[in-house]
Parts: C-alpha cells; sequence; structure tokens
C-alpha cells in the first residue's frame, strides 16, 4: 500500500474518531468528561467540556474536509489541541478520577502515555 494511502487512511480515522469524541462530549459521555477537567481551568465544568467537545468536531472536520494544501496547517492544530487538553489527562491520573474505563492508577497512567500518540498521529498523517 502506498505511503500516501495510509498517510490519507490515518487522517480520515483521526478525524471521524475527533468527531465521535466531540459528539460524545456533547451528550452521552459528558459527565465523564467532566472527570478530566482540572480544577485549576477558570470556566464552568460543564462549559469546558462543552467547549473541547466543538473544537474536536471543528478539527476532526477540518481533518476531513480541509483541502491538501492546508492539512499540515490542520495536523499542527490538532496535535497542539492534544498537548494542550494533556493537562486534563493528568488531572484525571492524579486526582484518581475514574472515567472511560480508566478506574485504576495503572490504566489511567497507560492512557497518558497514549496522548504523545496522538500528536504524532496528527502530524504525520497530515505532513510532507
Amino acid at each position: 500500500m502506498k505511503e500516501e494511502t495510509i498517510k490519507k487512511a490515518a487522517r480520515i480515522l483521526l478525524g471521524a474518531n475527533l468527531i465521535f469524541a466531540g459528539i460524545s462530549h456533547l451528550t452521552f459521555t459528558r459527565k465523564a468528561f467532566k472527570a478530566q477537567v482540572p480544577d485549576w481551568v477558570p470556566l464552568k465544568i460543564d462549559d469546558t467540556v462543552v467547549a473541547s467537545g466543538i473544537v474536536e468536531i471543528a478539527l476532526g472536520s477540518a481533518l476531513l474536509f480541509t483541502p491538501e494544501k492546508h492539512q499540515e496547517t490542520v495536523g499542527k492544530v490538532a496535535a497542539a489541541f492534544f498537548v494542550a487538553v494533556f493537562p486534563g489527562n493528568i488531572s484525571q491520573y492524579t486526582h484518581k478520577r475514574s472515567a472511560f474505563g480508566l478506574d485504576t492508577d495503572k490504566k489511567r497512567f497507560l492512557r497518558l502515555l497514549f496522548q504523545p500518540v496522538l500528536v504524532y498521529w496528527a502530524l504525520k498523517s497530515t505532513g510532507k
């Protein structure tokens, strides 16, 4: 399989996952996402969850529909978003908050290791 085909499939998969995550922020897993909002975030917890859901839907849509010449920029923005929300994953781990089946320290710690994968995925699937 060609590298370009793999990159396109990876970009589409990431975009679809972001849209799904964004919709779930706004609907059926809203409560679980609240567990990831750090105490120091100055917005109301629900507002933070809604805002991040909207951003995920927008980023996912951009990954799917942005013309090729701008995809690298979208990938960088998506990677920056994954870095920006990482403190939420850290907060979930340090405060021992269970959500999404992450109900042990080991599971929450392993989730932390996945965030760099998302950053890499965003950059690699959209870069040259």
